[in-house]
């Protein structure tokens, strides 16, 4: 029987990749979003993960795909069919999520949000939740129940920092990384930003999620997720939990719940 699920989280400007078997996240990639890209490219790169696995494509039983990058749907399903022959499944049109999308106009959500609510209200008990997302922007879902609220589009750790390097001359390259002796104040340009962009983010976070507690339950659980997780978690005392894959997770219980009914 075949029991594996390629994983596919389609960003503007990556396109993050995770395989599972069951019920297990076996390993994820991170590839480049190519505009160019064919569903022979794409398809031939996915078929290099699966020979790195060891995994025959045909033991591939869907291709379960978030994609917030419209012009490249076509050619992922077209990928799935050619080199797994399997079905390629887009969330939520071809998997319905069961969230109650209170958007004014819920086509406008982006998969990806979705997708993020639907996992941390599986797997999280607390009927209010804030999710946040550090990947191309920082984003901020507010669920409560299984009502998805809406919520908030903030700029991006690393796509603020490309920006400011793209427009200004001779910046420094900084770590990100923060010392145990909290907040200082910068003594080279270096540190300045550094410290900056740690800080700052964290304390963007902070007061927004002090906030939006007003507007659900007094129960609340704050989950953060995407590549700048982990690093700014020791920053915000809101962070209540980090799960790096939450996105991955959410298309795999989604493709799961079809095997259910």
């Amino acid at each position: 029987m075949q029991t594996y699920r390629l994983l596919l989280d389609v960003g503007n400007t990556n396109t993050k990749l995770g395989v599972s078997k069951g019920h297990v996240i076996l390993n994820s990639f991170v590839l480049p979003t190519h505009a160019r890209d064919t569903a022979d490219t794409f398809g031939l790169r996915v078929m290099q993960i699966f020979d790195h696995l060891r995994i025959s494509p045909r033991q591939v039983q869907a291709w379960v795909v978030s994609s917030v990058v419209p012009e490249h749907n076509t050619m992922i399903r077209k990928a799935g069919e050619k080199y797994s022959t399997c079905p390629v499944l887009f969330v939520p049109d071809d998997l319905p999520l069961p969230l109650h999308n209170r958007y004014a106009n819920p086509q406008e959500v982006g998969a990806d949000r979705l997708v993020t609510a639907f996992a941390a209200r599986r797997l999280l008990s607390t009927s209010g939740l804030i999710v946040i997302d550090f990947g191309t922007a920082t984003t901020v879902e507010c669920i409560q129940g299984h009502d998805y609220l809406g919520g908030l589009i903030c700029p991006g750790v690393f796509s603020s920092l490309g920006a400011l390097a793209g427009h200004t001359a001779k910046l420094p390259r900084i770590s990100l990384e923060h010392s145990s002796s909290g907040l200082e104040i910068g003594r080279s340009t270096a540190e300045s930003m550094n410290q900056g962009f740690l800080y700052g983010f964290a304390s963007m976070i902070q007061g927004l999620c002090q906030q939006l507690r007003g507007f659900l339950t007094p129960e609340v659980t704050v989950v953060a997720t995407g590549g700048f997780a982990g690093a700014i978690t020791p920053l915000c005392s809101c962070l209540d939990t980090v799960r790096e894959d939450l996105l991955l997770q959410g298309l795999l219980m989604a493709h799961q719940k079809t095997e259910d009914r």
